[in-house]
């Protein structure tokens, strides 16, 4: 469970920084977004979600 709160913490401040640092680039980045396809968008959705897993996964077995 600590490892969870670990990830979603990380993933606010990640995503926290990118709207504090900058906000035109992700107003950018969702216009792209708008510009694909359902599908597309699924694939990215469901390729993040294994690139987390297994980042979450490398880090619990170094010690976090």
């Amino acid at each position: 469970m600590a490892t969870f709160f670990l990830a979603l913490g990380l993933v606010l401040v990640v995503e926290g920084l990118v709207y504090a640092l900058a906000p035109s680039l992700v107003e950018q980045l969702l216009a792209a977004l708008r510009a694909l396809p359902h599908d597309s968008r699924r694939l990215i959705g469901l390729g993040s979600i294994a690139i987390g897993l297994v980042l979450v996964w490398c880090a619990k077995m170094l010690g976090a």
